[in-house]
């Protein structure tokens, strides 16, 4: 006489029993408790004689600690402590200032960018005072002088480089405005794969069957496509192995 299903109540046939956990089950019925990812002899993990998957099987943790006067005395001693140790370091630091600035990155760009504009401003005034003549040339000079400060700042000479990004921008739009739409058309060429769809693995696994392949937390896999709800098939980005891969251990891209 055939068994009943663990799962639906139905009754299984041999073709498509499988026994576990001390229970008969379909197929298509072996599956995890929380994820519905179909599972099989190798990557289950029985849980009060339920299966579960790697990724969800229940992990029991016991991180709350008893109330009781010793800790609580723990407790306060610690907090006055840290008041003490706040107090020395505040009256250790009182009238110091907080002139301490780390150096970062950005900071040495926009400490470089202001030197190289002060040093083309002090250019600019010597040879306005050493070039400007008595009399209506001089007017002249100064008038010239006038109107070189006033233009943007991309027209600064090549030798300041902070103003040479700014002007690749204007450049590209006078030249080929028309050429804008074709940009974003560039990015897809790059990414590695093919073109499929991206996922990103959130779990490491390891391959249960030789048409599955294994990876790691936060490998990437590229063209995936679907199979069903609990498989998919891709490739892993980072060691180039093409296969099969339970879909609950990725996220999308």
């Amino acid at each position: 006489m055939n068994p009943n299903c663990a799962r639906c109540g139905k009754i299984v046939y041999p073709t498509e029993k499988v026994n576990c956990l001390d229970k008969f089950w379909h197929k298509a019925c072996f599956h995890c408790e929380t994820c519905k990812m179909t599972l099989n002899m190798k990557n289950y993990k029985g849980y009060e004689k339920t299966p579960y998957c790697n990724a969800h099987y229940p992990k029991q943790s016991f991180t709350m600690v008893a109330d009781t006067p010793e800790n609580l005395r723990l407790k306060q001693q610690s907090e006055l402590q840290s008041q003490v140790r706040y107090k020395e370091e505040f009256e250790k630091n009182k009238g110091k200032g907080f002139s301490v600035v780390a150096d970062t990155p950005e900071l040495q760009r926009i400490k470089k960018t202001q030197d190289q504009i002060s040093n083309i401003k002090y250019h600019e005034e010597f040879e306005k005072s050493r070039m400007a003549p008595s009399g209506g040339e001089g007017i002249e000079s100064e008038r010239r002088d006038t109107q070189e400060q006033q233009q943007p700042p991309h027209h600064i000479p090549a030798s300041a480089p902070v103003y040479q990004q700014p002007q690749q921008q204007p450049v590209a739009q006078s030249y080929g405005g028309y050429k804008e739409p074709a940009a974003p058309v560039s990015i897809p060429c790059r990414a590695p794969g093919g073109g499929g769809k991206r996922y990103r693995a959130v779990y490491d696994y390891s391959a249960a069957d030789e048409d599955e392949v294994s990876f790691q937390d936060g490998d990437t896999i590229v063209n995936v496509q679907q199979i069903d709800d609990g498989w998919m098939y891709g490739t892993v980005e980072r060691t180039g192995d093409t296969g099969m891969l339970p879909a609950n251990y990725v996220e999308a891209i």
